[in-house]
């Protein structure tokens, strides 16, 4: 069964992120399945986060889906290659997200192989978002799509993730954000699921 959208819409992206832990990413893309669970997290926190795209309430072509109901996806390319994807939370025009930045293969390992050019499932092939987007065939098509919809969604099957297994650090590669870059706003599974 697919989140409901109260999920999302929730005021504290920070622990939506930290919820987002064991939930199932899916896509179904030209009859092909593919999911993953969710591994490791990154919460934005809109207008007063300096790591946030919505920093200072910035309001772009790019940055508009942010500021939509949440439970929609929020997609952009980085350094001109990667997909990231990442989930709207909160109200409309309160512009919070969470990066989902790694999963483990669920369904459809195949496929995401395949979409990777890789052989066989290594700890390397889903561990960061730009991989995790290409292996489900993520890209730019799947911003601003609702994850209600049947091309992307999440659902909870009822895995534990007990709070000894979750690492709660500093998010990467945000030394721009000074002191925000140390927010713990990063969220990462020890263990296997």
């Amino acid at each position: 069964m697919k989140l409901p959208i109260d999920f999302y819409l929730r005021q504290d992206v920070v622990q939506v992120a930290q919820d987002l832990l064991g939930k199932v990413l899916y896509t179904h893309i030209h009859g092909k399945t593919c999911a993953g669970i969710i591994t490791e997290t990154e919460a934005y926190a809109g207008i007063t986060d300096k790591a946030s795209h919505a920093y200072g309430n910035r309001r772009t072509t790019r940055t508009e889906t942010m500021y939509q109901q949440g439970g929609i996806s929020y997609v952009y390319l980085c350094y001109g290659m990667h997909h990231l994807f990442n989930i709207v939370t909160n109200q409309q025009d309160i512009p919070h997200a969470v990066l989902i930045r790694a999963i483990q293969p669920y369904a459809g390992l195949d496929t995401m192989l395949q979409r990777r050019n890789a052989k066989q499932y290594h700890h390397q092939l889903l561990n960061g978002p730009g991989k995790l987007s290409m292996a489900m065939g993520i890209n730019q098509t799947f911003n601003a799509q609702s994850l209600q919809g049947n091309q992307v969604w999440l659902e909870s099957k009822s895995i534990d993730v007990p709070e000894e297994c979750i690492e709660i650090t500093p998010r990467i590669g945000v030394d721009y954000a000074k002191e925000d870059a140390l927010l713990p706003y990063r969220f990462v599974v020890k263990a296997k699921l």
